[in-house]
């Protein structure tokens, strides 16, 4: 297996594996919705860690020093729509149901809406493409890259990143499984809102 490729998947796993917002959300969406959305939302983040180590690559020291002046304002930014996603699904465990007719679907119920949303902030982690950049610029190979090795990196980022991802949804679904109850329901949506709202606290 190329050493490229091997390199891509120890770097995906290393962003993707460390449990931070962005999977407790795509955990949640799997645990109150489905595996098909939380799915879309699992390759949303795949997609994003796979744009940003393809800029990383391909960019090297050049990315870190447009992304560095902006990181403050996208970190902030980042957090404020975490907040409003916690904040919105605390409010939607928290409200009266409605006894007849099907519930409208709304924020990130669909899969496309999981995919694009979820890959939408994920993008706005500046940390990630800082992160690959350091690793691509520590290669020893790095200076020698062609269009070969360079797309193997990416494509091993992205199937580890997939790969854990879709774990974690997979995780979620039978989370929600066992918690069929409006009760568990409640307590799952909650306690996702909660870790979600302190990790985008934490990321100011």
């Amino acid at each position: 297996m190329s050493g490229a490729f091997l390199a891509g998947l120890v770097a995906g796993y290393g962003v993707a594996i460390p449990v931070g917002a962005i999977a407790v959300l795509v955990l949640g969406l799997s645990a109150r919705t489905s595996f098909r959305v939380g799915a879309a939302g699992a390759l949303g983040v795949a997609t994003a860690d796979g744009l940003y180590a393809a800029v990383a690559a391909v960019g090297g020291a050049a990315v870190v020093g447009i992304v560095e002046p902006v990181s403050g304002p996208l970190r902030v930014t980042a957090a404020a729509v975490l907040l409003a996603l916690a904040a919105h699904g605390a409010w939607r465990a928290l409200r009266p149901r409605p006894v007849t007719g099907a519930r409208p679907r709304r924020g990130l119920d669909t899969p496309l809406r999981a995919f694009v949303g979820i890959l939408a902030l994920t993008l706005l982690n500046p940390a990630t493409v800082v992160y690959f950049t350091a690793l691509v610029l520590g290669r020893g190979d790095a200076a020698d890259s062609t269009w070969s090795t360079t797309a193997l990196f990416v494509v091993g980022a992205f199937v580890a990143s997939a790969s854990w991802q879709l774990l974690i949804a997979g995780g979620g679904t039978l989370v929600g499984r066992a918690l069929t109850s409006p009760r568990g329901r409640l307590v799952t949506a909650l306690a996702s809102s909660t870790l979600i709202a302190a990790l985008a606290l934490a990321l100011l």
